[in-house]
């Protein structure tokens, strides 16, 4: 339960990325997101990689935050915010087949199942019958499933390093990738003309609730808990998204929303238990 607080902050994204920052600028906006964040976990923890972590650090801030935030981002101004949820929760499906080619597991049909109903039910809910598509904006959505979808099976493989905090754990990412935006950020976005306060607040809520807590109990949870089981909680993420949407714009929810909710929620619960086979095998 701990572990699903990130992804319903994650789901605030949509919201604040559209409605509080500088449009035009994702590379910027996820450089502000995971460099001053990196930074105040890395004073905090007080903790500095060894040996191999520092080109694992590399590589999963990179998968994890430095390639994933842009095409969140970049998503999210290209589509409507409900195509973009729903690309994103195919995240639990490509996770179930990472596992299989990178941690040796055998392949969870049950998890892909409720994943692919959960799927289903996250495009119910955020879905209009007026949604405009964008091939850059589905390929960027795709994109970022992917990306986080490998830093997530990587970041289970290789476990934390003995005597390392969460907190430091994702200190060593957030830094690892905000240095690798600043250059592209600057070079290619640049700094947005006009940062008002409202855009100061929305970069401090994504890089302090939503990046340093949410990440550093994301990382615990991914220790503990099975990974494909945990990458369904993702499905939170675009529910809390249409949620906020409805309540901003004063939308009713239809009852095709309504079922959609329902069957994302039964998923998500679904797929944190046994299958059938292994409660026999575990009764036995």
């Amino acid at each position: 339960m701990l572990t699903a607080f990130a992804p319903m902050v994650w789901g605030t994204t949509y919201i604040v990325t559209t409605h509080m920052l500088p449009e035009g600028h994702p590379l910027f906006a996820a450089m502000m997101r995971s460099l001053p964040a990196g930074l105040i976990a890395l004073l905090l923890a007080r903790q500095l990689p060894q040996g191999s972590w520092w080109w694992k650090s590399l590589v999963l801030g990179t998968l994890n935050m430095g390639a994933f935030f842009p095409l969140l981002f970049m998503a999210a101004q290209e589509l409507p915010g409900g195509v973009a949820a729903t690309l994103g929760a195919s995240q639990p499906i490509v996770i179930a087949f990472l596992a299989v080619a990178i941690l040796q597991e055998k392949l969870s049909v049950w998890r892909v199942f409720w994943g692919v109903l959960g799927m289903i039910g996250v495009a119910l809910v955020v879905i209009g019958p007026d949604a405009a598509m964008s091939l850059m904006g589905i390929l960027a959505g795709l994109g970022g499933a992917a990306s986080m979808g490998i830093g997530v099976v990587l970041t289970k493989k290789w476990g934390r390093p003995e005597g390392i905090s969460p907190i430091g754990l994702a200190g060593w990412q957030l830094t690892a990738a905000g240095l690798v935006l600043l250059l592209p950020s600057l070079l290619i976005d640049g700094v947005p003309p006009t940062i008002d306060g409202i855009a100061w607040l929305g970069y401090a809520w994504l890089g302090i609730v939503g990046t340093l807590v949410a990440y550093t109990i994301w990382f615990a949870g991914i220790r503990r808990l099975p990974v494909t089981a945990t990458a369904l909680l993702g499905l939170l993420s675009p529910l809390i998204a249409a949620i906020l949407g409805a309540v901003i714009a004063s939308e009713a929810l239809t009852l095709t929303q309504l079922l959609g909710f329902a069957l994302a929620l039964i998923a998500m619960v679904a797929g944190q238990l046994p299958s059938p086979k292994q409660k026999v095998q575990i009764s036995s």
